[in-house]
Parts: structure tokens; sequence; C-alpha cells
């Protein structure tokens, strides 16, 4: 049961952050047994994941103070648990994180790859947003203001409506995943390969800035997106070169990257992205 409060002072959330990852490097410990190797790798990692924790919360305490909601980020059961472990799942589900900045073109190669291949499209933006916009969400009111700042939200609250969207479709037979826009940083790539899947490949969709901003701009003409502002979308591209960026090199580093050019017309960018899933085995 998610019961703390999501947001306390700097001190106490960065001390909550800790408490976090302590619990998931002891588990990580534990569970390589006596592979030093593994063990050690993985400290820089926690490290990294807890100072992008403590960055955020230094931004968010020195610029807007949002709404607080029940969430409590020291869960350390759902982080040691995996719902479908590699060993046990090899072959039965395929999570592919598609990355990019803010217009990038995400969403529309993923409904095409949706038609054409049957994947499952998770957009957690998406998924924040219907959550939002849910009557009574606890977490709605803490939503909408991260969102208008520019800001991530809070990791346990994006993996918990994954985690539920992975599960529903998985009940019905499906397998193969597009998750869009999603981990947008270092705790979250970590969190979700530790308690949901590990991922099989990740999608990253390189745009020049002024191209993506034409296409937020325009788009804000008619989507009513409440971030399809010229102020907020400037706080989405620094957001995302500051914490997404180091998410891709950190998979880069693993040979897990496909990067695709898009400032191309659609269709042949979509034909780069085939092109590549069938090189990898995706499809």
């Amino acid at each position: 049961m998610l019961t703390r409060n999501l947001l306390r002072s700097s001190t106490g959330s960065f001390k909550s952050s800790a408490k976090f990852f302590k619990q998931l490097l002891q588990t990580r410990s534990y569970a390589t047994g006596g592979g030093s190797n593994k063990t050690n790798h993985f400290i820089p990692l926690t490290l990294l994941g807890l100072a992008a924790i403590g960055l955020t919360i230094y931004n968010t305490n020195n610029n807007t103070k949002p709404p607080t909601a029940s969430v409590d980020p020291t869960n350390s059961t759902i982080i040691a648990n995996p719902l479908f472990p590699s060993k046990d799942y090899p072959d039965k589900i395929n999570v592919v994180f598609v990355l990019g900045g803010p217009g990038s073109g995400k969403g529309t190669q993923c409904s095409k790859l949706v038609k054409n291949y049957k994947f499952v499209h998770l957009s957690a933006g998406d998924l924040l947003r219907e959550e939002k916009n849910t009557p009574g969400s606890e977490f709605g009111e803490l939503i909408d203001h991260y969102i208008k700042e520019g800001l991530i939200v809070p990791q346990e609250i994006t993996i918990k409506l994954l985690k539920n969207a992975i599960v529903k479709e998985y009940n019905k037979g499906l397998r193969n995943f597009l998750i869009d826009g999603f981990p947008r940083k270092m705790d979250q790539a970590i969190s979700f390969e530790n308690s949901v899947s590990e991922s099989k490949l990740v999608l990253y969709f390189e745009c020049p800035e002024q191209i993506m901003l034409e296409r937020l701009l325009n788009r804000g003409k008619t989507s009513g997106r409440s971030d399809d502002n010229l102020e907020s979308i400037k706080k989405r591209f620094k957001t995302f070169v500051e914490t997404s960026m180091p998410v891709v090199e950190y998979f880069d580093d693993q040979s897990k990257v496909v990067k695709i050019s898009c400032n191309e017309p659609v269709d042949e960018v979509y034909d780069h992205v085939v092109e590549q899933f069938k090189e990898k085995k995706i499809i």
C-alpha cells in the first residue's frame, strides 16, 4: 500500500530516496551472491540514480512547490520482485523503450508499428494524462502540476500505471510492448527493469530542436494539451537534455540503442524503424 507523503522537504525526501536505493543495492548484492563484479558494476548505477533523484528534489523545492499525494518511494517489495524476470520469461514478453525529445514523432511511429505488427503501444504521457483526468484520482493534482512545469512525474506513479497496463494486455495474450516516452530518468530505467521486465531494445528518435518546437506549437493549436505551449515546451526540452539523454547513453553502452533520424518524411522514418527491428529480430 502506498501510504507516505510523496513530496516532503528537500532533506526528508532525499533521506527517503537514499533509504530506497540502499534497499535496492542490498537486494542486488544478495541476488548476485558471490559475483562481486556484477555488484560492483551496479554500485555506480545506484549512485547515479540517487544523484538524479536528489537533483529533481532540489529543482522542485527551489522553483514551485507541487501538490502532495500518498506514495511510498521506499517500497522495495516492488523493486525486488520483477513481474517478468528474464530467466522465467525469456521469450514471453518483448519491451521496447521508445525515446526522443518532445515532438520527435514517437507516437506517430508507434501507431504505425501497432497497425502493421500488432504491438501494444503504451504512452507514459497518455497514461499520466488519463490518470490526471480521472475523477477522484489520488494523483491527479500532482500529475497536473508536474506536466505543466515540464518536470518528470515521480517514478512510483508512472511505473505503477505502466505495470497495470502491461498486466492487462498480457492477460489478453499480448506480448510485444512499445513503451513511449519512458524511462526519462536513470532511476526509472533501473526500477522498471527490476520491477517489471528488462528491455529488449531502445528506439531513440533524433530530431533537431527547432523542428520539434515547430511541430509542438502546431499541435498545440488543436491538441488541447496543457503542455503544448512555448513556456512548457522549453522546460520539456531542458528536462529531456539534462535527465533523459543520460538514459539513452546508459542503454547505448549496453548496445541496446537504435538511433533513427526524424529529419525525414514520416514514411521514410518508419521504413528505417522496420529495417532496424527486423535486423534486431524484434519483428
